[in-house]
């Protein structure tokens, strides 16, 4: 049980990542439409994050309020490497890495076999979710590369 607490515990931390990374581009946009579409992203991984939580505190894990160490690495060389590039073209190619990330750590974690049946519902919830993102990244860099 250790283990899948642990698990899931960074998929919180990572899910958190995945909210402030598109606060971050919808800050960096130069678009409105862009914004608010990054931002209204956002909330909805938010409300991600709260049910992953709830899923995480029932199984005895502790809440979970920040990001990953590797999020925060990844959000400072976001701000260097946008720094000289058109702001939507590089908030969606930022977003859309984000996506592929999240996407891969959340099929892995489905590819393990022990999860209870209630939290292995929530992580495919979950999963369902990430995956609209991806698909709303990819429309986002066509319309913005």
């Amino acid at each position: 049980m250790a283990d899948r607490i642990k698990l899931l515990t960074s998929l919180v931390q990572t899910t958190i990542d995945s909210a402030e990374g598109y606060e971050r581009a919808a800050d960096h946009a130069k678009s409105t439409d862009l914004k608010q579409v990054l931002r209204n992203a956002a909330v909805e991984r938010r409300q991600l994050v709260e049910k992953l939580n709830e899923e995480l505190v029932r199984l005895g894990g502790q809440r979970q309020d920040s990001g990953s160490t590797t999020g925060k690495a990844h959000h400072l060389w976001t701000r260097i490497s946008t720094a000289f590039k058109d702001k939507n073209e590089a908030a969606t190619e930022r977003v859309e890495e984000g996506e592929d990330y999240i996407d891969n750590r959340f099929r892995e974690a489905l590819d393990e076999e022990d999860w209870d049946p209630t939290t292995r519902q929530v992580l495919q919830e979950a999963h369902a979710q990430v995956k609209q993102g991806e698909r709303l990244t990819d429309q986002l860099k066509e319309r913005y590369d």
